[in-house]
Formats: C-alpha cells, structure tokens, sequence
C-alpha cells in the first residue's frame, strides 16, 4: 500500500527516520547527528515545551548560528505546529528588539554564547528594562508577547530560564504524537525575515506544506549541480535563519543528504570539513566560494570529492546557462523553489511576454507564501493573487528553468538603454586574469548612469585596458563598462546574508574609497 505524502514537517521527519534513520544529518566541527538522534533529541525538547505551554500557533523565536542546537530546537517547535521564528545572529541589539516585537514572539530560546559573544548581554542591551524581570513571568512593553527566555548554556540571569539536556522530560510520549497528529499542512510553520538594506525586516509567512512542498526537489537539484554521483554531502555555507539555510535543512529530511555546517564561515576551518567529511560540493553565495579559493591552503587541498569548489564557476546558479545569465535564485516569498508555484512573465502592462523576452516575475499558488506578518492580503497580493516580484526573468523554449536578468531596481539606465549587470558580470568573469567581478551604476550628467565594474585579480596583476578591450568584443557598445576599479575580495562588501550591497558599492565608487 502507498504511504500518504508527507505534507508537515513532523511528518516528514517520521518518514525520514523510517526510511534511512541511520545515515548521518548534520555534521559540525564538534558533533554530528543521525537522522534518528535528531527525533529523539527534538523529542524530548518538544515533550517539554508542550508542557510549558507552547503549541499550536505559539510564536518562538530561534537565536542560534548554524548547528545541532538550531536544528533540534527547529524540529522540536515545528513537531507541536508551533510557528517557528529563526532570528539572524547578526542583528545588532537594536534589530534583535525589533524583530521580537513585530514578530509578536512569546518564548526566545538562544544559546549562551553567540559567535564569542554573550547572549544574555546582548538581550539585556535590546530589552534595558529585562534585567529587573523575572524567569517565567516578563512584562516588556518594548516586546509584549515575550515571556520567557531560554538560554541553552550557562544562564546567571534572573529572568533567564535554564535548559540543558537532563531538563524535566514534560508531556508523555502519546500526547506528543497526538499532537503532531493534529500538526496539518495548512498550519503556519516559519517566519523567515528578508535580509536587506531596508528599514524593518518583512516577516515571510509560510505554511507546513508549502515548506514540505518547495523542499523535495533540492536533493534531485543539488546532485545535478554537483554531478556527483556518491552520496550527497554538501557544505551549507547558507545561514539557517534564512531561505537558503532552511531549503537546506527541510530538503535533506526527503532524501539521505549530509549537510556539512558551521557556526562560522571561516574559510579555513571549511575546508578542513570539506577535506575530512569527502564534500561532495558546497551551497553558498559566491563571495564565500571566492573566500575559499583564496586561502593559502587551498591548492594543497584533497578536493576529489568535490571537483566544482575547485574548477567550478564562482556561482552555481551559472552552470549550464546558455546566455551568461544566472537560473533564478531561492526566493523567500517562494520557500526557496518554483516547482509547485504558478507562473507568469509580464511586461509593464501586464501581458504575458513572449518565450526568450523578458519581463517581470509573477508568482502565485500553493508554493508561494501565505503573505507578509502583518500585512493584508491586498497589500501583498494583486486581485487575482499573483506576488509581483520585481525580478526580470526569462525562459527559453523547451527549458523549464527561469534565468535571472536582475531586480528593476538594479538595472542600469545607460543612455537610454537598459543594462543588466549580471550579464556585465557573466562577461567579465570568463577572462583567466579576473576572479570576480561585481557591476554597478554610477550617475552620470550625460549617460544617465554609468556602467561601472569593480573586478578583483585572478593573479597578481591585471590590464583595466585590457579588460576593456575584451569586453567591447563580447557586449554592444552601451554595455561595456565605462569605468573600472581594483579591489580585493576583502573590500567587496556583503550584506549579512553573504548576498553582494551594491549599494554599499556604490557609495565606496562615489566617495572614492574605491579608486
């Protein structure tokens, strides 16, 4: 007889645990997990917040760097239908306060220490009336909901709540499994903030089956990327509190997938994990994978297993694209995928465009988002329900895959013309002497905008005139950077997520940091 599909989170861990329990799920610098360990851990967590009472709909918040603790704690409060809200490690006090109060969280569960630093001060120093609250029992107009805090280490706070593995076990093992009964694929799962530049973060909204849904196709797709026919174990260089991280940790419960992960992006200690674990390939932005390449022990590194990290182009996303643009990236507003998502590509009025032309990404369906926290649906949604993206995509005949011309907002106007920099990009990085490159838009009295290229060596030297020269050889004339800068890897600037600030690039250009 054919087992349902599992369309929840509980659900498919069950399966997973049926299925291939023994095969290892997550491996660290300092511990690993099976796929059973990670059930009877998640259990034993959800057991007692089921009796602290947390459930259905409670909002928790997850303030953890990538790891076991993450993972377990993610399982635990999704198993009761819980809405679980990843919260970024990066997030200044300020941001952590903020997040908290618009994500309405009633439980914050952290870890003592974050990236060396103390959690328990960085709360104080988001909540200042926190030191005079009691465990249990807070009263915060600046985060209403809150009240409990949970640190997972050493807690010496007065309103801390302590956890640690020997913590009271909580509701019986036959109320835990009712309620994961109960957990159905309409229930919201996760809260995932958009990372950016903006002033408040949009709390992405998604349902257990839309994660389920979105998620069974990265196994398939990470070994086609990888080519690699042994068993998949990938280096996820993708933060769990965002998209990429968690189409990372939902898509290998659907198939046996070893996720290789640290609480760090240190260049170096990845590649010793790379090196002992057999890697067969790495999920990351490109400004990490550029960061590996470059460290000294690189070209003495056993990379066998991984042939890509080494011979591969920066981004994955540009394996096998017949036209220098990228396929299309995650999408937090589509949990990380578009197999179960409608879609249409539309020009400024509107009208479906024809194969090969691009226009503006329209997405709609079961495996889009059910809407942004706080916002209604007619501030989300078009009449007839469709998320209008802003992304410029395209499609070619017979190809199922959408190709990523860029945001609106990031197309170059150059006299009269549009430019896309990823195509500028694509280009450029094809030559021997360029590592990477990034292009932006710089204003210009007479143009517009000018196409400006910030390229970092592949050696020791490099020819701008050259590079130029290259290029007109390959783009039409309006196209062709007008302007070029030097720069190492390391004056790149990134956002949090790892994703490329043009903005902040573009501020360097202007005021001359970059020369």
């Amino acid at each position: 007889m054919t087992q349902p599909r599992p369309l929840t989170i509980p659900a498919l861990l069950a399966q997973s645990v049926r299925l291939f329990g023994q095969e290892t799920y997550v491996v660290t610098p300092t511990d690993r997990v099976t796929y059973e360990q990670a059930e009877q851990r998640s259990a034993h967590i959800a057991r007692w917040l089921l009796q602290e009472g947390v459930g259905k709909g409670s909002r928790v918040g997850l303030f953890f760097t990538n790891g076991v603790e993450w993972i377990t704690w993610w399982l635990a409060v999704s198993r009761i239908g819980a809405l679980a809200v990843p919260m970024s490690t990066m997030y200044t006090p300020a941001e952590i306060a903020k997040v908290l109060r618009l994500a309405d969280i009633g439980l914050l569960v952290a870890a003592s220490q974050v990236l060396g630093k103390d959690v328990a001060e960085r709360f104080e120093a988001a909540l200042p009336e926190l030191p005079v609250q009691q465990a249990g029992h807070l009263a915060l107009p600046a985060a209403p909901y809150l009240r409990r805090v949970v640190l997972t280490g050493e807690a010496d706070r007065e309103w801390a709540t302590r956890w640690d593995g020997d913590t009271a076990a909580g509701v019986p093992d036959d109320v835990l499994a009712a309620v994961e009964d109960e957990v159905s694929p309409a229930d919201l799962a996760i809260m995932v903030h958009t990372s950016g530049s903006t002033a408040d973060p949009k709390g992405v909204l998604h349902t257990h089956g839309t994660v389920v849904r979105q998620t069974s196709t990265w196994p398939t797709a990470i070994r086609a990327i990888t080519g690699s026919a042994s068993p998949a174990r990938i280096l996820c260089a993708m933060p769990f509190f965002w998209i990429g991280g968690l189409l990372a940790v939902t898509g290998a419960l659907h198939e046996p997938v070893t996720l290789l992960v640290l609480p760090r992006l240190d260049a170096g200690t990845a590649l010793d994990l790379v090196e002992q674990e057999r890697a067969t390939g790495i999920v990351g932005w490109p400004a990490f994978t550029q960061r590996l390449r470059e460290h000294p022990s690189f070209a003495d590194r056993d990379l066998s297993s991984a042939p890509l990290l080494r011979d591969g182009p920066l981004d994955l996303a540009m394996i096998d694209v017949p036209d220098g643009f990228p396929i299309h990236r995650t999408m937090s507003e589509t949990a990380g995928g578009f197999a179960f998502t409608d879609i249409a590509i539309v020009d400024e009025g509107g009208a479906a465009v024809a194969t090969g032309d691009t226009g503006e990404l329209l997405v709609r369906g079961i495996g889009a988002m059910a809407g942004y926290n706080k916002r209604e649906r007619w501030e989300t949604f078009d009449a007839d329900g469709w998320y209008h993206t802003d992304d410029r995509v395209y499609r070619k005949e017979n190809d199922p895959r959408l190709f990523y011309v860029g945001r609106t907002s990031e197309l170059i106007k150059s006299a009269g013309a549009n430019v896309s920099p990823l195509e500028v990009e694509a280009v450029v990085e094809e030559f021997d002497d360029v590592a990477q490159c990034v292009v932006v838009g710089i204003d210009d009295p007479e143009r517009g905008e000018q196409v400006c290229a910030v390229v970092v060596a592949a050696g020791a030297t490099i020819d701008v005139s050259s590079l130029a020269a290259r290029a007109r050889n390959q783009l039409s004339a309006y196209k062709v950077p007008t302007r070029w800068a030097i720069a190492t890897s390391d004056q790149i600037p990134t956002l949090p997520s790892g994703k490329l600030n043009r903005k902040a690039l573009r501020a360097m250009l202007i005021d001359g940091s970059l020369g």
